[in-house]
């Protein structure tokens, strides 16, 4: 009898990680803008049959520079060789800086790792997706400056008028006059906690298990997870008086 023939061995799918990030506090903490890029990554991964190893998350984190805890963590995967294809929502979740992303490119492209772009369809395994890639990167950095031009002279109209400008700190709210902040008991009572527990040495993590188990939701609404929880004490830090029982 003919032995049965041994099947070759299917080539080991391409590792890869996703990576996304969101800019304000009031993003981290709603959460529906990182599940939103962990959904298109995931998507992307099927898509080109690569192996989804993590999803590493930047929350409140800005893309000024690279020095951020998650972006970090892919930087040191590509250079170990650990992953062979970083994929992104966008490139301006990556970085929103020309040469930063000129490095980027460098590193990939020195140690064979793919970066790819959901929303713009780009692979820079490919020439010309390189070049694409750092052709958008000026165009999107020519723009970013041009409103940020735009946004700072509105902002300083609205201040010299004595209104407020920018964002609500977690753990204030709007007064009746739409313009001061009061306190909001139900946010300062997850920061009274968050504060506990930072103390007593939990993990972001066990915190947000704690403030989930108490039955506190964010802002929007939604569950603690540990970059909401991450986003909300650094919101402390910059404005103490919340933290005032």
């Amino acid at each position: 009898m003919t032995p049965a023939r041994q099947r070759k061995s299917e080539p080991s799918a391409k590792r890869a990680i996703g990576y996304v990030r969101v800019s304000s506090d009031q993003q981290a903490e709603s959460g529906l803008s990182l599940e939103h890029q962990r959904e298109k990554v995931r998507a992307a991964a099927s898509l080109h049959d690569l192996a989804l190893q993590d999803v590493i998350v930047d929350a409140a984190e800005s893309a000024a520079t690279l020095d951020r805890p998650g972006m970090r963590r892919v930087i040191d995967l590509v250079r170990g060789k650990k992953v062979d294809a970083v994929i992104v929502l966008k490139l301006d979740r990556l970085t929103r800086n020309v040469r930063d992303l000129a490095d980027l490119l460098d590193l990939f492209s020195r140690r064979k790792v793919a970066l790819m772009s959901v929303s713009e369809s780009l692979n820079t395994e490919t020439a010309s997706g390189r070049m694409v890639v750092n052709m958008l990167a000026v165009i999107a950095q020519w723009e970013r400056e041009t409103n940020g031009e735009r946004t700072s002279a509105a902002l300083s109209v609205k201040r010299a008028r004595g209104e407020r400008a920018g964002t609500i700190p977690y753990g204030f709210a709007l007064a009746a006059d739409g313009q001061r902040l009061k306190a909001c008991e139900k946010e300062r009572r997850a920061v009274r906690l968050m504060l506990e527990c930072r103390d007593a040495g939990y993990s972001l993590r066990d915190t947000a298990a704690e403030l989930n188990r108490r039955g506190l939701t964010t802002r929007a609404g939604q569950p603690w997870r540990f970059e909401y929880v991450r986003s909300a004490l650094k919101t402390i830090e910059r404005h103490p008086t919340v933290a005032v029982v």
